[in-house]
């Protein structure tokens, strides 16, 4: 059992038969009256997320959420295949589960797939990626001297903006979590 007291950033736990992760957290002691803890949690199976008060001694039983290590394998329209690691077993997995940052993922790379009490809600890509750039427009002499980006198109179709010194062939660092150009590899 976990107290709302001891609630940290991606816990996660059971309320009501749901599983909710811990988003935001703060321990709020007012001059008058009991302290409380404010926090912001995400529904691990829809994604909606609350914002929502508990008192400190609040218990909850801690929700197991299985992570496990599988292959991306390939996709037939918006359902995507991927394998166990463990068992070699191929799992289809529908697009609306996958997240926004999927973008960034090609066949064969290595991710978490994560499930509560068997059902899929999403994937884990790994935090850095490298992927070449396959269409880019070429940068003009001169706008150089400020942050200026332009917009090119991964090996997986995604858009990304980088800095006007990256080229066609080049390959790219990305931070899967915030979708934002790191540097080049």
């Amino acid at each position: 059992m976990i107290s709302a007291g001891e609630f940290r950033n991606g816990m996660t736990f059971e309320m009501v038969g749901e599983a909710y992760q811990v988003i935001e957290f703060q321990h709020v002691k007012p001059g008058k009256g009991a302290a409380f803890v404010r926090t912001k949690i995400k529904n691990v199976i829809t994604g909606a997320v609350v914002e929502r008060t508990f008192n400190p001694a609040d218990k909850f039983p801690e929700a197991f959420v299985e992570r496990r290590e599988m292959q991306y394998l390939y996709n037939e329209d918006d359902v995507y295949y991927f394998m166990d690691n463990e068992t070699y077993e191929t799992h289809p997995i529908n697009k609306g589960v996958l997240g926004a940052n999927f973008k960034f993922a090609k066949e064969n790379m290595e991710m978490k797939v994560m499930s509560f009490k068997g059902n899929v809600f999403g994937v884990e890509l790994p935090f850095f990626v490298i992927l070449a750039v396959v269409q880019a427009e070429p940068g003009t002499k001169g706008d150089t001297a400020t942050n200026v980006t332009k917009t090119v198109v991964l090996e997986t179709g995604a858009e990304l903006k980088v800095p006007m010194f990256v080229n066609e062939g080049d390959k790219v660092k990305i931070d899967t979590r915030t979708g934002e150009y790191m540097e080049r590899a």
